[in-house]
């Protein structure tokens, strides 16, 4: 019995340190799904989500609708609210249209693009070097072009 005794104190050290490890972990690796990340079309742009954007492995999380890479350096969320007509910049790559968010690019640096026309909506946030956002959104183009697009950027020109 005596044997018994020393452990059972071990043991619980063990788990203890076990479960505060995993929490640790999935903390770490969760991202709070957008509000329409259970639509069914989430599930195929996560699956279609490409392992590799340029410089970044894509990592392992967990939440419904989402990916990331590096670290999350660069994290795609389906299932955002659709961005209506605006006069934030839109940059078209291979066909897809993605507004930026220039509030949150001049508070903090953070790219935030969202595609515009498409349902479900897919936001992309890349905290990483601004010169490789477009290489970013093109190793993404697959990921949602297959998404029918509704509406598409215009110009300035074309509101005149």
């Amino acid at each position: 019995m005596a044997v018994v005794r020393k452990w059972v104190p071990i043991s619980a050290a063990i788990v203890v340190a076990a479960v505060g490890a995993t929490f640790l972990v999935v903390r770490d690796h969760r991202i709070e799904p957008a509000a329409k990340a259970g639509n069914a079309k989430c599930a195929e742009v996560v699956s279609r989500a490409p392992e590799d954007i340029p410089g970044n492995s894509r990592d392992r999380v967990i939440g419904e609708g989402v990916a990331s890479w590096g670290g999350k350096t660069a994290v795609l969320r389906c299932g955002v609210d659709e961005l209506p007509p605006n006069a934030n910049l839109c940059i078209t790559a291979d066909g897809v249209d993605w507004v930026l968010n220039e509030a949150r690019l001049q508070s903090d640096g953070v790219s935030v693009l969202r595609t515009y026309g498409r349902s479900p909506a897919v936001e992309v946030t890349y905290s990483g070097p601004r010169e490789d956002v477009g290489g970013v959104l093109a190793s993404l183009v697959s990921t949602v072009e297959w998404i029918p697009q509704t509406r598409s950027c215009i110009s300035l020109e074309d509101v005149q």
